[in-house]
């Protein structure tokens, strides 16, 4: 695991060298990287600096913005307001938004295997108020922000299992207040390297919060920039505290990106 440092002359010399790639991904998390977590997930929004700094490097030359999200592609979509042009990349890189181009690759056999898995995962719902099942297209994902501790982790047990019994080959990941089950073993990581190829990158920005965003993290070779938001072990180079810390960062990677 590569060391970490807080250390913000160390994160703007990265940047500034960054920003001076003639082809730039700037890929970013959504909730809890550019928005604050909120209990109605329907309810976030970005930060309005940091938006703004994204909607400048959208717009400047040889630079590709992605939002790399654990969300449905329609649920992402609607709480950013993303314009048609930006690319979005939903359910941990299942859903893809390309070139204004929705792009779904489930097969009918998946479709089965998600309607299974999320029925058995409905009965458990039942059985916990306030602990809520949400479907997503490739998978389902159990949300315990409502509840205890104790109550979240007899809830995630008995989801696992049920899941499992219902699956044999389900793919389970956790994240904050969260464990999902999905049919499609591909993950933020993969995304990141898809994103890459298609367009010939040079290097990679990628800012992500959870768990899951570490399998971004992992695929960033020397001259790409990764930044962890909050705590947590990560195999992120640069961490910052909040996404109120990363609106910052942003605003100085478009400043240099735009008059490079």
């Amino acid at each position: 695991m590569r060391e970490t440092t807080t250390d913000e002359t160390a994160i703007s010399a990265a940047l500034e060298t960054l920003a001076a790639a003639p082809r730039l991904i700037v890929a970013l998390d959504f909730d809890g990287t550019l928005a604050p977590f909120a209990d109605d997930p329907s309810q976030v929004g970005a930060l309005p600096g940091s938006w703004a700094a994204v909607l400048t490097l959208h717009r400047a030359k040889d630079t590709e913005v992605v939002l790399v999200s654990g969300r449905p592609l329609g649920s992402l979509a609607s709480v950013t307001h993303a314009p048609e042009d930006m690319a979005l990349v939903g359910s941990h890189g299942v859903e893809w938004r390309v070139d204004g181009h929705d792009e779904a690759t489930l097969t009918e056999d998946e479709l089965r295997r998600v309607a299974r898995i999320g029925a058995a995962l409905d009965e458990v719902g039942e059985r916990y108020p306030g602990v809520v099942i949400e479907h997503k297209p490739a998978g389902h994902g159990v949300h315990t922000r409502r509840v205890s501790a104790e109550v979240a982790a007899q809830a995630n047990a008995d989801a696992s299992r049920a899941a499992h019994d219902a699956d044999p080959d389900v793919l389970e990941r956790g994240g904050k207040d969260i464990v999902e089950f999905a049919v499609r073993h591909v993950t933020k990581g993969d995304a990141i390297a898809r994103l890459r190829e298609l367009h010939g990158a040079d290097a990679v920005f990628f800012a992500g919060d959870d768990v899951t965003d570490e399998d971004a993290f992992r695929v960033l070779g020397d001259g790409d920039v990764g930044v962890k938001i909050g705590p947590g072990e990560t195999r992120a180079g640069y961490r910052i505290a909040d996404p109120a810390a990363l609106t910052g960062v942003l605003k100085q990677l478009a400043r240099a990106r735009a008059t490079r």
